[in-house]
């Protein structure tokens, strides 16, 4: 019987061994310049939303262009040679403009959209100018890159 013992606990300990398990992988964090690209898309297709007046796509794009702000902050607080963290930056600087930019679009204003939407560009340029990414310009898109999106709205 002790030889039964023995031999059990040794197969016990083969597959204990076995079922070791690897450290899971850390997740994936995207870095600034993929949020940057997604929020250089979103003001975009903000832009062209606003000008055909499909204010529900212009929404839509701006709770998106929000939400990325969200992660630049969460995933990116601070920046190597920044003086002024992204954290600090973007309430500070973009906010903001991004509560007038929804106001014109909940009026669905095209004047005041168009006026806000300026002051949105302009603050992006002053928050990269704050955090050192002042060679980073952004405007106010003067053709539509995305040809396979329809952006007036959907007439019934």
């Amino acid at each position: 019987m002790r030889a039964f013992v023995v031999g059990l606990v040794a197969v016990l300990a083969a597959l204990g061994a076995s079922c070791h398990r690897e450290p899971a992988p850390e997740p994936y964090t995207p870095g600034l310049g993929e949020i940057m690209s997604l929020q250089q898309m979103r003001h975009a297709k903000l832009w062209l939303a606003g000008q055909a007046e499909n204010w529900e796509l212009a929404a839509y794009e701006l709770d998106e262009l929000g939400e990325g702000f969200d992660d630049v902050v969460k995933f990116h607080p601070t920046h190597k040679d920044s003086p002024v963290a992204p954290k600090d930056a973007i309430p500070r600087i973009v906010t903001q403009p991004l509560k007038e930019v929804r106001a014109a679009v909940e009026k669905k204003d095209p004047h005041a959209f168009s006026e806000a939407f300026g002051a949105l560009t302009a603050s992006c340029n002053s928050c990269h100018q704050a955090t050192n990414f002042g060679f980073n310009r952004v405007q106010i898109p003067t053709s539509n890159p995305y040809s396979n999106q329809v952006f007036a709205p959907a007439r019934p």
